[in-house]
Parts: structure tokens; C-alpha cells; sequence
């Protein structure tokens, strides 16, 4: 498959950082960004590469030349093939596509070179193809999603709605964001652009929104765009600490599973409209301590009023769009949301039948725990359901999980940790990790 890297970019917010060099030549730990960007490539076999550069393009070639030759930062073989194309006038973020066109025969990757990642992706490849897609963006959740373009897609994965910043948003929507990983087929590059520029996201692929053919291939691993300075020194700090690289699916995760109603959200009974939605104190923080701590953060929640006919899908959404926007405004996330819409007893009006049933999935069986984990590569033993019911601690030991009671009981269920809120039990747990309390 091949890779066309966009490298053409100037770095006008990064300037500050380095001025008179092309942004994808700022060293991150002393290894040019593309040059990280196309050893990960490398090392999963995507060696068939094409670079669009333009200013300050003669940087680039000069360091990569075609590839064959060997990195004056590392001392190794860079270990790919690369072709370059010149724009020499602005052809728009997507205009080198159509010059390329003839060799683009087949689906390819497309990635910025000024970003900071480090993906399997086999795993993104293997769902575009398991979709027949037209085009596949890697989406993922960030902690500002009140000023970044958001990917709205169903439970299908297919993307029904693209907002850029300038759109008007709904007044809750849900946390995930166009990563700038792209699969795209060359199906994309038949239609004749009438403009001297082409724009990627507002001509080609927003228009695809609602079609059925564009999907988000959601995933928590590391991607980071490093246009402004602040950015930059995240990302340096994150390559050094190891973060970047431990976030890799390929490698094992570990992760706190969250129970919602109680535990996120004030316990209000059977919660059905989203204005009954309100976040408990502390819980914005205690996520936010989850995500720097490295642990995926995924919500696993019994909602037993769907099969009740209490509750639609969308209803559902619109109330976990409430919960990601609340926790987004305070620079929080999660990176999952797993749902149980079960219910085993029948004779409730307006009941959705084949929700009806004794599944693997209702706490306190384990099965969403067990979905999380193979979607996320998830060691289990060295993760953690919380919760406040004896529901929550017998999922998690069923996982084999480690877990934590909170609320303001002292009720024994053979728990790990016992706190009064989320927050308290997200503390003690990573302080414990810190000190290895819980290993033995």
C-alpha cells in the first residue's frame, strides 16, 4: 500500500520553534518529526512512499533523499522508497492527489508530516477494508473539543455528520476529532475540481458525510498535531517519557472502566432525559488524572431502559453527548463508552423484544469489559473497574480486575479499594500503582 505524506506545509504558529527550516524537519528529541513519522511506517512494512513538499521542499529531499540512504540523526537506514512531488504554486491540501493520480491505482494512506504518532496501522488498513470504505478518517477524543472540528458518526462507525470550527454545533455533541490519518481509495480522486486549490477536508470529504461511504476508525492511541509551540513541548515531553510509544495497540493498555449513574453522573433512578444529567463534583478531574495517568478511561454502563422502551438509541447518545461535552469544557475525555441495552424480564409496554434477553453483557457479567479489552488490546489484571454497586466490583473480578467501591457505604464486596467518590478512588489508585501497593 502506499503512503502520501503532505509535507508541504509552512508552520507559520511554530515559527518560534524553527524558522528556517520546513516544520517536518523540527526535531522532536533530536530526530526530525517526518523522519519518526516514516520509521513507524517502516517498522509495520509501509515502505512505498510519496512526499508532496513545497516550502523549504529542497530541506526534505536533501535529508531523505530516496530513502535508500541512512539518517545523520540515527546513523540507520531510513529503509523506504520515496518519491517527491513539487508544488510549484499552492495547489490546497489536496491538490498534488490529482496530480498523482496515476499512481494511486489502489487504497492508500495519507498523513500529515508535521504530526506526532505512533499507530498500528494494520489495525486502521484491515477496518477500511472490513468497510468497504471510500475514505476512513482515525478519529480519536482531545481535551478541547469546544474549539475543534468534530466527526458525529453512528453506532455503525459511519460518519453522518462532519462539523469544521466555523459550523454551528449542536448544544452537546460527542468528543472525537479528525486525527489527520486517512485511508482513502482512489475512487475519491475521479471527480473533476473546478478550483486551482483543493481543500481536503471541505471538498473531498465532508461531502461524504451521510452518504454511507466515509467511516471513523476511533481509537485512543497517540496522535498529536505539534502546531504551536505549547503543543511541541507536549510532544517532546510525551516521546521522552515513553508515552507515545506505549499508547501503540500493538502493545498491551491498561484501563479504568467507569460505571456512569453514581459513580460519573448524580443517581437519579432510571435516567431517561438528558437535562437530568449532572456530573458529580470531582469527576471532571478524577478523568482528567486518568488521562495524564495513561490508563484508557471507558465507561461500561447497564442501561436496561432501552430494551425497556423507555429509552431510544438516540435519546442515549444525546445524553453521552451531554456527558462528553460537560467533561470536554473541563478538559477531560473518555476514551470509550460501552453500553448494555439489555434487559431479561419481559412485560414492560413499549418494549423492544430482541433486547429482551440474559446476555454476557449486563453487569455484573463481564462482557463488556471483555469487548473493551480486545478492541483495545487490554490487559486485564493490571486494570480497574469502579463503581458504586455490588454489580460494578463482581464485573470487574469477573474480569479479572482489580476494583474500587465509592460511595458513602461501608459494604464489602471483596473490592480492592473502597473511597468515598471517584475522584478519591482514581488517587489512591494511581498513588498505589506509583508505590507497585497492589502488585502481590
Amino acid at each position: 500500500m502506499k503512503t502520501v505524506i503532505m509535507a508541504g506545509g509552512r508552520g507559520t504558529r511554530i515559527s518560534s520553534v524553527a524558522r528556517d527550516i520546513p516544520k517536518p524537519m523540527i526535531p522532536v528529541d533530536g530526530i526530525p518529526v517526518l523522519e519518526r513519522e516514516i520509521a513507524c511506517l517502516r517498522e509495520q512494512g509501509y515502505t512505498d512512499l510519496i512526499l508532496t513538499v513545497s516550502h523549504l521542499g529542497n530541506v526534505i529531499i536533501d535529508y531523505f533523499g530516496d530513502g535508500s540512504g541512512v539518517s545523520p540523526a540515527t546513523g540507520k537506514p531510513f529503509g523506504v522508497k520515496i518519491e517527491y512531488f513539487i508544488e510549484k504554486e499552492p495547489l490546497g491540501n489536496a491538490g498534488a492527489l490529482f496530480h498523482l493520480r496515476d499512481k494511486l491505482t489502489e487504497d492508500f494512506l495519507l498523513l500529515n508530516a508535521d504530526t506526532a504518532f505512533d499507530v498500528d496501522f494494520h489495525r486502521f488498513v484491515a477496518f477500511h477494508r472490513e468497510k468497504k470504505a471510500l475514505a476512513t478518517l482515525f478519529t480519536h477524543p482531545n481535551s478541547h473539543p469546544y474549539d475543534s472540528g468534530l466527526i458525529i458518526a453512528d453506532r455503525d462507525h459511519v460518519v453522518q455528520r462532519w462539523l469544521t470550527k466555523e459550523d454551528p454545533r449542536p448544544d452537546y455533541y460527542p468528543n472525537r476529532v479528525n486525527a489527520g490519518l486517512h485511508v482513502l481509495s482512489p475512487k475519491l480522486l475521479e471527480k473533476t475540481m473546478d478550483t486551482p486549490k483543493i481543500d481536503l477536508d471541505r471538498q473531498l470529504l465532508k461531502p461524504l458525510a451521510g452518504t454511507g461511504k466515509m467511516f471513523a476508525y476511533d481509537s485512543p492511541e497517540y496522535v498529536k498535531d505539534m502546531g504551536t509551540p505549547d503543543r511541541y513541548q507536549t510532544v517532546c515531553d510525551d516521546i521522552r517519557s515513553g508515552k507515545v510509544s506505549r499508547k501503540n495497540l500493538k502493545n498491551r493498555q491498561t484501563a479504568l472502566f467507569l460505571d456512569r449513574d453514581g459513580t460519573i453522573n448524580r443517581y437519579v433512578g432510571f435516567l431517561r432525559d438528558p437535562k437530568e444529567f449532572v456530573l458529580l463534583p470531582g469527576v471532571a478531574d478524577a478523568i482528567k488524572k486518568i488521562n495524564a495517568s495513561g490508563y484508557l478511561a471507558i465507561v461500561a454502563t447497564n442501561q436496561p431502559v432501552v430494551a425497556r422502551g423507555e429509552v431510544t438509541w438516540e435519546q442515549l447518545g444525546e445524553i453521552h453527548n451531554k456527558m462528553e461535552t460537560l467533561l470536554g469544557q473541563e478538559g477531560a475525555y473518555l476514551d470509550a463508552i460501552y453500553v448494555c441495552p439489555h434487559h431479561p424480564h419481559q412485560g414492560y409496554p413499549g418494549e423492544v423484544r430482541e433486547l429482551k434477553i440474559a446476555c454476557e453483557c449486563r453487569k455484573p457479567r463481564p462482557g463488556m469489559l471483555l469487548q473493551a479489552a480486545e478492541a483495545f488490546h487490554i490487559d486485564l489484571s493490571r486494570s480497574w473497574m469502579i463503581g458504586d454497586q455490588e454489580s460494578d466490583i463482581l464485573c470487574g473480578k469477573a474480569a479479572g480486575c482489580r476494583t474500587a467501591l465509592i460511595g458513602a457505604g461501608t459494604a464489602s464486596y471483596g473490592q480492592t479499594v473502597t473511597a468515598g467518590t471517584l475522584l478519591e478512588a482514581v488517587e489512591q489508585i494511581l498513588k498505589g500503582e506509583c508505590c507497585d501497593e497492589w502488585d502481590g
